[in-house]
């Protein structure tokens, strides 16, 4: 008689692990160099031209063209599951083409997203006043993330006592 695990069990692990799944498809994760990183890219895109990367960040912007959305992203270090990292840090801008239409009221300013693309080369925008030089990547799969929501910590669980001690005032005085 084989040892069988109880239903639930196999439920909950099912459950978790797939919470910890990466946000990218299997066959495209198998794509992505993972050798190339953004600051060489960013220097010298040609170089790289046709290349599979995996980047991510906050989206600045985005645009419909007739070629298709053109997102304006400021990368961010992923973490293991393809979410970009909060906080300041940043190696540049990135422009991801996605072929087709996204609605700009979804994909919008400070959004986060994970975009697997092909390195297409440079493109030159203006950034404000000057001219920059953005790697260009054609989106091969997009993941938008759920907008973050900052908890504000409440003070009776920070500080419990004397605050949740229902005398408190009557000793206070």
């Amino acid at each position: 008689m084989k040892p069988s695990i109880p239903l639930s069990i196999t439920f909950i692990a099912l459950f978790f692990f797939s919470g910890c799944a990466p946000v990218i498809s299997r066959d495209i994760l198998q794509q992505v160099d993972t050798t190339i990183d953004f600051k060489s890219v960013s220097e010298k895109p040609e170089s790289y031209r046709n290349e599979m990367v995996l980047w991510g960040g906050v989206i600045i912007s985005a645009r419909n063209l007739k070629e298709g959305t053109l997102i304006e992203v400021l990368q961010k270090p992923l973490g293991y599951r393809g979410e970009p990292a909060s906080g300041d840090y940043s190696e540049g801008r990135f422009l991801a083409l996605f072929d087709g239409y996204l609605d700009t009221a979804v994909y919008s300013k400070d959004r986060e997203v994970t975009v697997a693309g092909i390195v297409k080369g440079r493109r030159m925008q203006l950034l404000d006043e000057i001219e920059y030089a953005y790697p260009l990547i054609g989106v091969k799969e997009l993941h938008l993330w759920a907008e973050r929501t900052e908890i504000q910590p409440d003070p009776l669980i920070l500080y419990p006592f004397p605050y949740r001690y229902p005398y408190w005032r009557h000793f206070h005085h």
